[in-house]
């Protein structure tokens, strides 16, 4: 690594301020000239953020992949996912963000979370001229409502326009693809709500029955859910979440192995090695050396 990292920065929106609008729009040429190298450092937020590409050029880090970037290209960036802009300051676009309280409705709570933004394998969308045109037309009507701060149901249209949008960039989500969850099942919302607390709690070694608890439902209907929704086991999606924050502090950090075990909820630093390697088929040192070169 070109510098010595103990962590992976996150931003916040409007953290210490709840009672400001939960969303923004920037153009994105300004706001690169703006934040400078700051950007082009992998880093992660708390926040969802749309990103536009106008023009083509360029590549854009997410996670462990590296885009080009083509013209009209959009990106989604869930919430503490990792990414990074190229050192181009010149790039044109818009940029959104809001927090997960600026929706109000479960179902769209859950459309943020294992939709669009869940796409960890393809979280990037070329859109033609005619969803372009549509886009352009809901983000006309945003900045006009921005700048009508105090209106009479400002936020409600933002909101709206907001969610507009999405469904339709969720449209082509869903053009060849047909796993994607429904809105009206029990399983599903509860799947949403166990996907939501390992997020929280992947870092102190809760077993598959704590989750369970949680949940007020046993270990086993639990695993029915997650068998029934994305055909793994309530077990593989606890690894997995570990297992990807493991591989993030290896590429994005120069944190020690003993240091990333503990900072992920291992005690045993030897056993966070087993089982890493259980899972990548490579010890967290080889990994870090092989992937390391690729940044």
């Amino acid at each position: 690594m070109k510098e010595q990292r103990n962590n992976i920065e996150k931003y916040h929106l409007h953290k210490a301020h709840p009672e400001k609008l939960q969303f923004a729009v920037y153009d994105l040429n300004e706001y690169r000239k703006r934040s400078g190298n700051m950007a082009a450092v992998a880093h992660s937020h708390s926040y969802y953020q749309i990103i536009w590409f106008f023009n083509e050029g360029g590549n854009h880090i997410v996670d462990f992949k590296s885009y080009p970037i083509k013209k009209n290209m959009i990106l989604f960036i869930s919430k503490d996912h990792i990414h990074a802009f190229d050192e181009n300051l010149n790039v044109q676009g818009y940029l959104i963000h809001f927090n997960e309280s600026f929706f109000m409705h479960n179902d769209v709570d859950i459309f943020l979370k294992y939709n669009i933004f869940n796409a960890i394998e393809n979280p990037c969308y070329i859109i033609d001229n005619e969803t372009t045109k549509i886009a352009n037309s809901y983000m006309d009507l945003i900045k006009k409502e921005l700048s009508s701060k105090g209106a009479f149901g400002y936020e409600d249209i933002i909101r709206f326009s907001l969610k507009s949008l999405l469904i339709n960039l969720e449209r082509i989500h869903r053009k060849g693809n047909n796993t994607h969850l429904k809105f009206n099942s029990h399983y599903e919302l509860q799947f949403a709500k166990y996907k939501e607390l390992i997020e929280e709690n992947y870092q102190k070694s809760l077993s598959v029955s704590d989750y369970a608890r949680l949940l007020s439902i046993s270990s086993k209907t639990l695993t029915t859910i997650t068998k029934s929704v994305i055909g793994k086991s309530a077990s593989e999606l606890i690894s997995e979440r570990i297992i990807l924050e493991a591989k993030r502090l290896l590429r994005f950090t120069s944190l020690q192995i003993g240091e990333i075990a503990f900072k992920i909820g291992f005690d045993d630093a030897s056993y966070f090695v087993k089982y890493f390697k259980r899972f990548e088929g490579v010890s967290p040192k080889i990994y870090r050396e092989q992937i390391l070169p690729k940044i």
